[in-house]
């Protein structure tokens, strides 16, 4: 009897999760207990890592050194960061997931493995944008952007306080919200490049913080959770 075909749910973990100052062992053991939970009951997980603030220190760092930096040169320390990271991840799931990260999201991957962790890619967008292409060519139907925040807002609330929360948008509005262009420093809550492509494909992506991962598992599972789902 064939086994049924496996949900893959792409999750993008932001690196201030990972590695919001020193390496959050909490957050990760609680990652691999919600992961583990729902690919025993039958979902796939691509997980793909962000660099956070270890990626911000290797740029930072080169930019006092050298006194300039190249966007590219800033983009690959960056994506070589998050490298770092997906191993981490890995990591945690020897016994589900492929024995190597995935660099190139626009390649196939092998789904007799249940968890499967991918990086950042080239210069020019973020992790965010590795995301979206994993969904693309898996062809996963939901995408959750696991950040520091509980939901996207119309400004930044720490410096506008008439900042409203959004639970539900369409990619047209989120993304008169967010800068057009790319930037390797930019703080986002999703990066243009990924959110133009994610508008093309009519891809439906939730925004979740990583702090409180019952909110995910209530998403994966269809019930109501705390979060913002642009579509």
């Amino acid at each position: 009897m064939l086994r049924p075909k496996r949900e893959y749910v792409v999750v993008s973990v932001g690196g201030s999760l990972i590695v919001p100052d020193e390496i959050d062992t909490q957050f990760l053991r609680n990652l691999r207990t919600l992961v583990t939970k729902k690919v025993g009951e039958g979902f796939g997980f691509y997980i793909i890592a962000g660099g956070g603030k270890l990626a911000r220190r290797y740029q930072d760092a080169a930019k006092e050194a050298r006194g300039d930096l190249t966007n590219d040169d800033a983009d690959w320390l960056g994506i070589h960061s998050t490298r770092l990271n997906a191993h981490l991840l890995r990591t945690l799931f020897l016994e589900e997931a492929q024995d190597r990260i995935v660099k190139n999201p626009t390649r196939a991957v092998n789904t007799k493995y249940p968890v499967i962790v991918g990086s950042g890619w080239k210069p020019g967008n973020s992790t965010d944008y590795c995301a979206v292409m994993a969904a693309k060519k898996l062809g996963a139907k939901k995408l959750v952007n696991l950040s520091n925040i509980d939901y996207v807002y119309t400004a930044d609330p720490r410096k506008d306080e008439s900042a409203t929360r959004i639970e539900k948008t369409t990619w047209a509005e989120f993304r008169k919200l967010i800068p057009k262009e790319w930037d390797p420093g930019l703080s986002s809550p999703f990066d243009p490049v990924a959110a133009k492509e994610a508008d093309a494909m009519g891809l439906e992506v939730a925004v979740i913080n990583g702090a409180k991962l019952e909110e995910l598992e209530n998403y994966i599972s269809g019930k109501p959770f705390v979060g913002t789902v642009i579509k």
